[in-house]
C-alpha cells in the first residue's frame, strides 16, 4: 500500500492514498499520468511513498538558524466531511490541547518529532545554509513512533490559529530575535485548549459555490470569547460573499477541549448564510475514537 504525491504545491489537495482514493495499481498509474500530463502542482513529477497507519499531528517551531523553539502540537482535519470522509481540502479545522501535546501523542513521541526537526536544522546550519523562520513538520503517530510526512517553511493553516492566540510572549519581539539570532530556550504559551472550525462555501473540496452572502455578527462572536479570522471572502457593497476557497475561521479557547469546542460552536451560531462547517472537530467523542484507534495500532499500549 502506498501514497502518491505531486512534487509541486497543491494546497494539501493533491495527495492520493491507497484504500481511500484508489484501490488498484491501474488507478494509481492513471493518477500518476494525470499529474504528469496536467502538470498538477506545476511540476510533471510525483512521489510514491509508503502508506503509514496512524494519526497525523502538526509541530510548528520558531528557528533562528541554530535554535529550534516549539509551539504546542495541533491536529488538522483535511477531509471535507464529518467522520474524515470526502475529498482532501486545505484544512477544515484543527485543535490543540491544554497540555500542549495531543490526546494520542505523549511526551516521548513529541520529543521524537522535535528531535527530527532539530537534526534537520543542525544539518542545514552545518552545510552553510542556516534556516531562519517557521518550520512546520507534519508527522504521523504510528506504532513505531512519530514518522515525518513533510516539512513546510511557514505557519500551518489552520493550526497557526490554535497556537498563536495562546502565545504569551511578544510576537514581534520573538520574530525579531528569530531573524537576529538568540531565541530563548522556550516560549510561553497559556495552558488552554483551542478548537478551530472553518466556514467554507457549500461544495468546498470538489465544486465550491461562490457568491453566497455571509452575515457575520462580529460583536456577538467576540462576546463568546472566540476569535474570528477572515480568510477568503469577497466584499461588495458592504456585504461579504463566499469565494471558492475557505471563508473564515472561528477559534474557541478554554480550559479544556470540551469547553473550547463548545465556545467555537456558540460563536458559529452568529454566522448566517449558505455555508458548511465540520461540526465534529474537537468533539470529545471523536477525539476519544482517535485515542482508542492509536491504542489498538500500538498494540494496546
Amino acid at each position: 500500500e502506498f501514497v502518491i504525491k505531486p512534487l509541486g504545491l497543491t494546497a494539501g489537495k493533491g495527495v492520493r492514498v491507497w484504500g481511500d482514493h484508489f484501490t488498484t495499481k491501474a488507478e494509481a498509474i492513471a493518477y500518476g499520468k494525470e499529474i504528469v500530463t496536467k502538470r498538477i502542482g506545476g511540476v510533471p513529477r510525483f512521489l510514491v511513498e509508503e502508506k503509514l497507519v496512524g494519526e497525523e499531528f502538526s509541530l510548528q517551531a520558531f528557528c533562528d538558524g541554530h535554535s529550534l523553539v516549539p509551539a504546542p502540537l495541533a491536529q488538522d482535519h483535511k477531509r471535507a466531511y464529518e467522520g474524515d470522509k470526502g475529498p482532501n481540502t486545505g484544512g477544515m479545522g484543527s485543535y490543540s490541547d491544554a497540555d500542549h501535546l495531543m490526546p494520542f501523542v505523549g511526551r516521548q513521541d513529541f520529543e521524537g518529532a522535535l528531535e527530527t526537526m532539530r537534526k534537520t536544522v543542525a544539518a542545514m546550519a552545518a552545510r552553510g545554509t542556516p534556516f531562519k523562520g517557521i518550520l512546520y513538520g507534519g508527522f504521523m503517530a504510528t506504532k513505531d513512533g512519530p514518522r515525518l510526512l513533510e516539512f513546510n517553511v511557514r505557519f500551518a493553516d489552520p493550526e497557526s490559529m490554535n497556537v498563536l492566540p495562546i502565545l504569551e510572549d511578544d510576537f514581534l519581539e520573538t520574530c525579531q530575535r528569530l531573524t537576529e539570532g538568540g531565541l530563548p530556550a522556550s516560549l510561553k504559551f497559556s495552558r488552554q485548549a483551542t478548537v478551530c472550525k472553518y466556514v467554507v462555501p457549500m461544495g468546498y473540496g470538489s465544486h465550491p459555490k461562490a457568491g453566497e452572502q455571509l452575515k457575520v455578527d462580529e460583536d456577538s462572536i467576540r462576546q463568546t470569547g472566540a476569535k474570528l479570522y477572515y480568510a477568503s471572502v469577497d466584499e461588495r457593497g458592504g456585504h461579504l460573499y463566499t469565494t471558492t476557497s475557505r471563508s473564515l475561521a472561528i477559534v474557541g479557547i478554554a480550559a479544556n477541549l470540551a469547553e473550547a469546542e463548545s465556545v467555537s460552536e456558540e460563536a458559529l451560531a452568529f454566522v448566517a448564510g449558505s455555508f458548511y462547517a465540520r461540526r465534529d472537530i474537537g468533539k470529545p467523542e471523536v477525539i476519544q475514537q482517535k485515542v482508542e484507534r492509536m491504542r489498538k495500532i500500538r498494540g494496546g499500549r
